[in-house]
């Protein structure tokens, strides 16, 4: 079993910066592809961002290609994500995921075994 626990979330103004964290805890032995979701009120759950096991290999959705960027500390057993030039339409519950399959192009949440509880992101202009 894999635990995810999201932080650094918060209410930040448009145009500003902020990186959210999340520690993996448990059978971090795997090399676990992680990603970042997010949740919008009313809508679904879409993909963000992921990183492969050695950090080197990254995908990104379209809305945040550019703005954000993903990375991960495996000697921290923690992943990151930057968010600059933040937006409204940012605003969402972001979730951090651990998938056992390979990175690859096709991000969907059903690839992804574990789930963090989420933390709220409110950009306010």
């Amino acid at each position: 079993q894999v635990q995810l626990v999201e932080s650094g979330g918060g209410t930040v103004q448009a145009g500003d910066s902020t990186t959210l964290s999340c520690v993996v805890s448990g059978r971090t032995d795997r090399e676990y592809v992680l990603g970042w979701f997010r949740q919008a009120p009313g809508k679904e759950r879409e993909f963000v961002a992921a990183v492969n096991w050695v950090g080197a290999g990254t995908y990104y959705s379209d809305s945040v290609k550019g703005r954000f960027t993903i990375s991960r500390d495996n000697s921290k057993n923690t992943v990151y994500l930057r968010m600059n030039s933040l937006k409204r339409e940012d605003t969402a519950l972001y979730y951090c995921a651990a998938s056992p399959l390979p990175l690859r192009p096709d991000n969907t949440a059903d690839k992804y075994a574990y789930w963090g509880q989420g933390t709220q992101v409110t950009v306010s202009s």
